[in-house]
């Protein structure tokens, strides 16, 4: 079952806190809301001042063209939080040039082809019994489940980010923000 296909059956308004003010404040909110932005992804990005890190990585990686095209894409996006707690000196050994292949990747295995909203995200984890496999651009795999109300995404090698904010609706698709990197083996 494809995630673009399912429908909508659960609020994500119940799964999420309220998002964070940069997004919030340039988007309409996060929590649960519906309304389109005219930005891309990458706009809506460069917007924020809690995601100049996943900025900076998205240009070292050159992805600005391709996550600025029509999509539509689902991007869980880290915050500077999230990249700054990975360990001292991974960030800035990722965006020089000779890293690109792996900077890449990491930062694909945050996109899913499609817009796929919290709710049909939470439909497919209901579907899957309590949680559900979601194939990333990169080919990779998180596993989606629910946590005290909230989406987790758990990477292949076990790290957990939790989703802080969601369905914040681009013109070419859908962002979720997350607390954490997550790292495709």
């Amino acid at each position: 079952m494809k995630l673009s296909a399912l429908a909508g059956a659960v609020s994500a308004a119940a799964l999420l806190a309220a998002a964070p003010a940069a997004f919030a404040d340039h988007h309409g909110g996060g929590h649960g809301q519906a309304a389109h932005s005219q930005q891309t992804i990458v706009q809506a990005a460069v917007a924020s001042p809690s995601h100049t890190t996943l900025v900076a990585a998205v240009q070292a990686a050159g992805l600005v063209e391709t996550l600025s095209g029509p999509g539509p894409f689902t991007v869980f996006a880290p915050t500077n939080d999230a990249f700054a707690a990975l360990p001292a000196g991974t960030v800035e050994t990722l965006v020089q040039p000779a890293n690109k292949a792996t900077l890449t990747k990491i930062l694909t295995y945050h996109v899913v082809a499609g817009r796929v909203a919290a709710a049909d995200v939470i439909a497919l984890i209901q579907a899957g019994g309590g949680s559900a496999a979601i194939t990333t651009v990169s080919g990779d795999t998180l596993t989606a489940s629910l946590r005290g109300g909230s989406v987790i995404l758990t990477d292949e090698n076990g790290g957990v980010a939790t989703v802080i904010a969601a369905d914040l609706m681009q013109s070419n698709g859908v962002i979720h923000v997350t607390d954490a990197v997550s790292l495709p083996n």
